[in-house]
């Protein structure tokens, strides 16, 4: 093969994408399917929605009059630090609905799946319309589908499930969604990566209040009238040490999907119920460690809506934030909670997967004492680490999405008296 197509065609159409240059994207893209599918592509459509973060998906038309669903993942910067994509058959093989590409290309800089069209709707969809109406009396029907994906979560999960030696855990795709974005040469651990690029020496607008990360990251948090005993720099740099790879083998590792948001899972209504269908496994594998395998799905299905991360614009419409310095402490106050919806969600995901894992953890011995402490810091790290949280950067957020987003994550990561404690409390019981 020659060295014009090994070019990395995938990389350059997510950098055209983000520069705006959506012809060029789609130029690209088209000879990369090209290329893999060994067929002309004719037309191609890539969807501008607001769930795409790190990726671009879309349509493309091939000359043998197939029309194909295609997805795009691309991590800036960390092309080298995944060692398997796309595991789709690893999941299959499980017994985990999930739709297995028709092509599939893993090497850097050209990732890609293309898969049969389908006329459903993601999952994000068809819950951001029935929050958008406040529809709440329909949508029993989703909640529904989503409880018994979670019952199914964990059925196909529990077989799965072995103590998770070092050598398979560490090398596990899905650490590149946590321990290796806190983390960079002569960097401390906690504080390179992403955290790093991110916030590290920058100046933070926080609704009226604009302060520097380096009098930032050290203020103790009081949200709603909840003081909360971890600055930001503590939680990032105990991230850094608990959520390190070899730190979590010996605890339990499963057989899981390892990204299962909502703009990853397709609502099916073909059959006599919805039942939802995951797709792009990007970051599936077999030794995933059991603690963190649902966190992403924990964290992005449920508390970061309505709109506030994939809306940042919109937050101001919705929310109302106040943000005060008092000495060492950083008083936030705000009007944010769960939507019915999300809460049905929580509810189903800790009756469904979370309960019963940390009981038969414990059950076997596996279950690390200060559990807690490492699903509340890889929580804090989902919205810390997808997108620069800060008002003003790339990512588009505003003084009041970022203070609400800042604000949730020490509520997630830290602990006071708040429902996120409640719900932890309430599983450690059961467990």
């Amino acid at each position: 093969m020659s060295k014009d197509l090994k070019a990395p065609y995938a990389a350059q159409a997510r950098a055209m994408a983000k520069a705006g240059d959506w012809a060029g994207a789609g130029d690209r893209l088209g000879r990369l399917i090209a290329d893999i599918t060994a067929t002309p592509v004719l037309g191609l459509k890539i969807n501008r929605d607001r769930y795409s973060l790190n990726s671009l998906n879309g349509q493309v038309m091939l000359a043998d009059h197939r029309t194909l669903f295609f997805k795009y993942h691309h991590e800036d910067g960390e092309d080298q630090t995944i060692e398997e994509y796309y595991r789709a058959g690893l999941l299959r093989d499980a017994g985990f609905r999930v739709d297995v590409p028709l092509y599939a290309c893993g090497e850097p800089g050209r990732q890609i799946l293309l898969y049969a069209l389908r006329n459903d709707k993601r999952l994000a969809e068809v819950c951001h319309d029935i929050e958008d109406r406040r529809d709440w009396r329909n949508m029993d029907e989703v909640v529904g589908a989503q409880q018994r994906a979670d019952r199914a979560l964990w059925t196909c999960c529990q077989p799965t499930l072995v103590p998770g030696s070092r050598e398979s855990v560490v090398k596990e795709p899905i650490h590149q969604l946590f321990y290796h974005r806190l983390v960079s040469a002569g960097e401390p651990v906690g504080l390179g990566g992403r955290v790093k690029q991110f916030y590290v020496g920058k100046t933070f607008q926080l609704a009226q209040a604009q302060i520097p990360w380096r009098e930032l990251s050290r203020l103790q948090w009081e949200i709603n009238g909840v003081v909360y005993p971890h600055t930001l720099e503590q939680l990032f740099l105990e991230a850094g040490e608990r959520l390190e790879p070899a730190a979590l083998a010996g605890h339990g590792a499963i057989t899981a999907h390892g990204d299962a948001h909502n703009a990853n899972v397709w609502f099916d209504t073909r059959g006599r119920q919805p039942e939802l269908v995951s797709f792009d496994p990007a970051f599936a594998g077999s030794a995933i460690p059991a603690l963190l395998a649902e966190i992403k799905a924990t964290f992005h299905n449920i508390f970061a809506h309505p709109c506030w991360l994939y809306e940042p614009g919109q937050a101001a419409r919705y929310y109302r934030v106040a943000v005060i310095r008092d000495g060492d402490r950083l008083k936030v106050t705000h009007n944010w909670q769960l939507t019915p919806l999300r809460r049905a969600f929580l509810d189903s995901k800790g009756t469904g997967y979370w309960q019963p894992l940390l009981a038969e953890l414990k059950r076997r011995g596996w279950l690390p004492a200060q559990w807690q402490r490492i699903v509340r810091l890889a929580m804090f790290c989902c919205p810390t680490l997808v997108l620069d949280l800060r008002a003003g950067g790339n990512s588009g957020h505003t003084p009041v999405s970022s203070a609400l987003g800042l604000a949730l994550a020490v509520m997630l990561g830290s602990g006071g008296e708040d429902d996120f404690t409640r719900w932890l409390n309430a599983l450690a019981a059961e467990a």
